[in-house]
């Protein structure tokens, strides 16, 4: 009997609710997101700020797009690891961030993004190597997320990280540090199964092809960057 009154409770407040809601000024409310939906969506460029995925409904949301919504929209962003899991014996590296968003001193919102070194990207790399990049990924995915959620875009874009693969490749090399790029494995060639630092020991004039003609762009990122450190 108990739980049947808590029911008729819980529908009686939200019906409450509704009853005591201005409807002009929720038609007023809607009508500002949706303006400022078709703003955003003005300002932002295809490929640059979001991607649109083939087969997917929605275009994925990427950093440069959330940063300028946020500023846009005048917020500040703080970014604090909530979970974390370094282990240094297997090269396992596991991170949650939140992403907390404030306008003028007050908290707006929040987002929570998660990155870990066993993602389908990352397993042919050096698990030490990429510690500093999945915090970075982290961190981006909380952005992402803090950001939809504030902006109330979550119609017009999505995060989801299976819709993001064909901007993997673009998310590696924007975060490659030299260490990344020398542990980097060669998988293709006669010296598949060797790390970048290994190769450019024994044959610097293949980094330099590398870094001219390799059709996949972290390796061709990873070659760049071991030549500019020779070079200094």
């Amino acid at each position: 009997m108990s739980e049947a009154i808590a029911k008729a409770e819980n529908q009686t407040n939200s019906l409450s609710l509704i009853m005591g809601t201005d409807q002009n000024k929720m038609a007023s409310e809607l009508q500002a997101i949706s303006n400022f939906q078709t703003m955003v969506q003005h300002q932002l460029k295809d490929g640059q700020d979001f991607g649109v995925v083939p087969g997917t409904q929605k275009p994925t949301l990427l950093k440069p797009g959330a940063e300028k919504i946020q500023m846009l929209m005048g917020v500040t962003s703080e970014y604090n690891v909530i979970d974390k899991v370094e282990d240094y014996e297997s090269g396992y590296f596991d991170y949650t961030v939140k992403c907390v968003l404030y306008k003028s001193g007050m908290q707006l919102t929040e987002g929570l993004g998660s990155a870990n070194t066993k993602e389908s990207k990352y397993v042919s790399r050096d698990g030490f190597s990429m510690k500093n990049t999945v915090l970075k990924m982290a961190k981006k995915r909380a952005q992402v997320d803090a950001t939809l959620t504030i902006a109330s875009l979550s119609n017009v874009f999505t995060q989801d990280v299976e819709d993001m693969q064909q901007f993997n490749q673009r998310e590696n090399t924007e975060t490659m540090t030299y260490d990344e790029a020398f542990n980097l494995k060669l998988n293709f060639g006669k010296n598949k199964g060797k790390t970048m630092g290994e190769v450019m020991n024994e044959n610097r004039s293949y980094i330099e092809w590398l870094a001219e003609n390799a059709k996949k762009a972290e390796f061709k990122t990873a070659a760049e960057l071991l030549e500019r450190v020779w070079i200094l």
